[in-house]
């Protein structure tokens, strides 16, 4: 039994949660996490779909980790291991065997981008470097707390000055360059750079990853900068560690734990208690009340301020732009237990160990979106997939193998239907038909399947309409407006209230930066 009063109670125990328990325990804090589900890991959670069959639940890899969590909290890279394979991404060509291979080496991707268009592969090397010149300017306000546009005070003017210092280190170029890409549609940018349709389409789905949007909306470009911010040459890369992502949660607990924090799993937080508008504790499913002096949500908005604080606690205004958050979740997870390896036409065996993607064109994508527009789910759906099992071992039985795809565009709600297993079924099999045109009897192989929709990550993690992002990547969410303008800094109108989850500055993925951020707001 837990009673005493703690300095922060941390509700969720996803990857940014772990991360603040863990940097909080480390400055002496007596922190206490609750997380509702049997695990702690949120979306970095691994699953067993099928008796013997296991899945990451949401991400099967991860694009980058902010180095200041790594170097804070001294995690060995023994602990914390990536697998990187020379081929890092195929890119799918359902016509000819000429799948675009990119490696670690720049010129063997050169190579393999000249298969399909000469004046391509000639650009691609510059277009890496623009992109990585781009993603710099980003870098530094990735790591700072965002101005209060509503009391913008001296230090919050200086903290401006250095927001555009990387931009003007490269001169009106470079200052021009960000200010014109940022609000591009992915087309857009990718007309000044290529003409081939299969390098367009990969390159493009990157810019709509896990957003409600096609590749022909405005400011597509900064969700494609977002997920290559630390790509440098490698544009499209993807990281997997060793034990699967949900060994980074595992690393983070281990951490906080050893730290001192208290971490409590089947524990769901029901309210947020608050007297004379100051928090005092939370309320557990089970009746339990916990006392502190400080609460910190790693959930959504939603979640945090309308359902866990209450409507009761909330003004009009902030009511307002709490309701204007744009959350719109549209990638289903598909997970598929095999009886063998998967045969990919035109990849070796030695090849299987990356992240494959069926994204034709960008016209392909864009009608992809055009369906779910209309609350329909994509017929012919932007692919991503990996097979985790000979990435990692465990996953499958000895002999078997897992392929799991995420799948774009699958919409939150369906128009004039309810979401029911025939529908699910339907996509599925569409999914597996799709898989066929590139997979040797790919369908002959499947011993089971399981799907999650939007709307089954919002009733079993908690995530407000199945956004992964906890409120799309855009620029009107965007720094000193995500999740919105009143509570940007990682505080909620209430004083001793903070967030630190993917709803907040800088967004979504399992890098830690919201966290880190948030953790050197409250002490400074």
């Amino acid at each position: 039994m837990v009673d005493k009063k703690f300095d922060y109670i941390v509700i969720g125990g996803g990857i940014n949660s772990l991360i603040s328990a863990a940097l909080l325990s480390k400055k002496n804090k007596s922190v206490l996490l609750f997380e509702s589900c049997e695990q702690i890991g949120g979306m970095a959670s691994l699953n067993e779909f099928s008796p013997g069959f296991k899945c990451n639940l949401i991400y099967d890899y991860i694009k980058w980790i902010d180095d200041r969590v790594i170097k804070n909290l001294k995690i060995n890279k023994s602990l914390l291991e990536y697998m990187e394979n020379d081929i890092y991404r195929i890119s799918l060509n359902s016509n000819t065997n000429d799948h675009i291979f990119f490696n670690r080496d720049n010129n063997k991707t050169v190579k393999s981008i000249q298969s399909i268009s000469k004046s391509d592969s000639e650009k691609w090397i510059d277009f890496t470097n623009y992109i990585s010149k781009i993603a710099s300017f980003l870098k530094p306000l990735y790591k700072i707390t965002p101005p209060n546009i509503h009391k913008m005070g001296l230090g919050d003017a200086m903290s401006m000055k250095e927001m555009i210092k990387p931009m003007w280190s490269h001169g009106t170029r470079g200052f021009v360059d960000i200010l014109r890409t940022l609000p591009m549609m992915m087309p857009e940018l990718l007309d000044e750079w290529f003409e081939s349709k299969l390098l367009r389409g990969t390159i493009s789905a990157s810019g709509i990853h896990h957003l409600n949007q096609g590749p022909y909306s405005a400011a597509t470009v900064l969700n494609f900068l977002h997920h290559n911010l630390y790509s440098g040459s490698h544009i499209l890369d993807a990281n997997f560690i060793k034990g699967g992502v949900n060994n980074f949660s595992k690393v983070l607990k281990n951490k906080a734990i050893d730290n001192g924090a208290v971490i409590k799993i089947n524990s769901k937080v029901i309210s947020i208690d608050c007297i004379d508008g100051i928090c005092d504790g939370v309320t557990l499913e089970n009746g339990e009340k916990f006392f502190c002096n400080n609460i910190i949500s790693g959930l959504d908005q939603n979640n945090t301020c309308i359902k866990l604080l209450g409507l009761e606690n909330l003004n009009p205004n902030i009511r307002t732009q709490l309701n204007n958050i744009k959350y719109r979740g549209s990638t289903a997870r598909i997970h598929f237990a095999l009886k063998t390896i998967p045969k990919i036409k035109g990849v070796n065996h030695d090849q299987l160990k990356t992240v494959f993607s069926i994204t034709p064109s960008i016209n392909y994508l864009e009608k992809a979106f055009d369906e779910v527009k209309y609350g329909r789910f994509s017929s012919s759906p932007s692919i991503e997939f990996c097979i985790p099992s000979l990435i990692n071992s465990g996953y499958a039985p000895n002999g078997k193998h897992v392929l799991s795809a995420s799948i774009q565009y699958i919409p939150y709600k369906l128009k004039n239907k309810e979401w029911n297993k025939s529908l699910k079924d339907d996509i599925i099999k569409n999914v597996t038909n799709i898989l066929d045109q590139y997979i040797s009897n790919f369908s002959d192989i499947i011993i089971d399947s399981s799907i999650s929709t939007p709307l089954d990550f919002e009733n079993s993690l908690g995530i407000t309409e199945g956004s992964f992002n906890h409120g799309d990547m855009t620029l009107d969410q965007f720094l000193f407006m995500r999740p919105t303008i009143s509570s940007s800094q990682y505080r909620t109108h209430i004083r001793n209230l903070f967030i630190c989850g993917p709803s907040t500055h800088p967004g979504g993925g399992l890098h830690g930066s919201n966290a880190f951020n948030m953790v050197n707001e409250i002490l400074k």
